[in-house]
């Protein structure tokens, strides 16, 4: 085993004096990351090699430095949603979504039945976006160039949908304490709708490139297994679990924003190794599909936003007329809005598992605390089981199917 001074090198190194774990054998020491394309971010992975075979993987994170939850603390309560953007920035509406349901919790508002089915409608949308970059990545990292092409194109309709209802593509910040930021602009459902109607066909072109290629099947079946116990005890969630068996969904068990209402499936296999998880997330696609349709077709009426004139901003037409919307608009945008003492804890499915954010309120107009559980920080707890007694070919298909966004582990 190497010592610290080793394991810090910047380059292979080899270990002169094995310890008791390889006695009798000389090992290396190599870096993997942080500049790796394949780490799918700033992620550096110390491997320990006899020969081609892993011996110990340790994962060291902490390069982005983003300090998001203590910038949190110095924001007024609308102010911190943009700030969630950049927390998962593959699935930012699934990051405003938690937080607004928590101070939503705090607050006691109800929030208008039409933008629950606005938020469930592009947060599954933002589910098949996150899904098809990883699967057009985590393709392209085994070789499978052309996949990634393809997903990349559904990708752009995605974003260009967020941008239509947003003005940005990527960190839309679209959700808002009480509803919605704007009301959904015009033409939208022509626009969802347009892509929806052709998504199936998409991913059944998806499988046909993977489901029965040799090279595929051979990288990701039998890949990547770590027993279940390990996974539960390092609170791995999200498809890594269900690909072990484990039928467990926040949308199902605990339904927030009126998923009680959509009808879908958890998908599930026992494989437990990367080809489950890539067909777990296969499925994922056609039931977000699936719930997104619904809420399309089934669009409730009605206001976007709640009516709550204290913490929501008035309408702009309204602070043209009336005294009284001039007045809150300018106390919430100067002095934010106070939310009553208290803490909550808000958990939601996310792309990656479960997302949790628990908010502290000391009764002023900024959080006290906002702790974020994040899913990718638990997943990746359970690389070094994954990748030990494995070769070094195998790494690269096993972290992909991970799934992990650094932003979501360096908060």
């Amino acid at each position: 085993m190497a010592d610290d001074t080793e394991i810090s090198s910047p380059a292979a190194t080899l270990v002169a004096e094995p310890g008791p774990e390889t006695a009798g054998r000389r090992t290396m020491i190599l870096n993997m990351g942080p500049q790796h394309p394949s780490t799918h971010g700033v992620l550096r992975i110390v491997l320990e090699l006899d020969g081609e075979t892993i011996v110990k993987a340790r994962p060291d994170i902490g390069f982005l430095h983003t300090g998001i939850e203590k910038e949190c603390e110095a924001k007024f309560y609308q102010q911190v949603v943009p700030l969630t953007d950049r927390v998962d920035y593959l699935a930012n509406l699934s990051n405003n979504l938690c937080y607004c349901l928590a101070v939503e919790k705090l607050l006691g508002i109800e929030v208008p039945r039409a933008a629950q089915w606005m938020r469930v409608m592009l947060t599954e949308l933002t589910r098949i976006n996150s899904h098809l970059v990883w699967l057009g990545t985590h393709a392209l990292d085994i070789g499978a160039m052309t996949v990634f092409f393809y997903c990349f194109r559904e990708r752009e309709t995605i974003c260009k949908l967020f941008e239509k209802f947003s003005g940005q593509r990527m960190m839309t910040s679209y959700f808002r304490i009480g509803g919605l930021a704007l009301e959904p602009p015009r033409g939208w459902q022509q626009a969802a709708g347009g892509f929806l109607k052709h998504f199936p066909a998409n991913v059944d072109e998806y499988e046909d490139l993977l489901d029965k290629n040799p090279i595929w099947l051979r990288r990701t079946q039998r890949v990547g297994q770590v027993p279940l116990e390990r996974m539960l005890d390092l609170g791995v969630t999200g498809p890594m679990i269900r690909a072990a068996g484990i039928s467990w969904d926040i949308r199902k068990s605990e339904p927030y924003s009126g998923y009680d209402e959509f009808d879908f499936e958890v998908p599930t296999r026992t494989e437990n190794d990367v080809w489950a998880r890539y067909r777990v997330r296969m499925e994922e696609l056609r039931q977000s599909w699936r719930i997104a349709t619904q809420a399309l077709e089934g669009m409730p009426g009605g206001p976007w936003m709640a009516a709550a004139p204290k913490v929501v901003l008035p309408d702009r037409e309204k602070m043209k007329t009336q005294m009284e919307a001039l007045i809150y608009h300018f106390k919430i945008v100067t002095e934010g809005f106070r939310v009553p003492a208290g803490d909550v804890y808000q958990c939601i499915e996310s792309p990656r598992g479960e997302l949790g954010y628990y908010v502290v309120s000391d009764g002023t107009s900024k959080p006290h605390r906002v702790f974020m559980r994040t899913p990718s920080f638990g997943n990746l707890q359970v690389l070094p089981a994954m990748l030990e007694g494995r070769l070094i070919a195998d790494s690269i298909a096993s972290l992909g199917s991970v799934d992990f966004v650094l932003g979501d582990v360096d908060r």
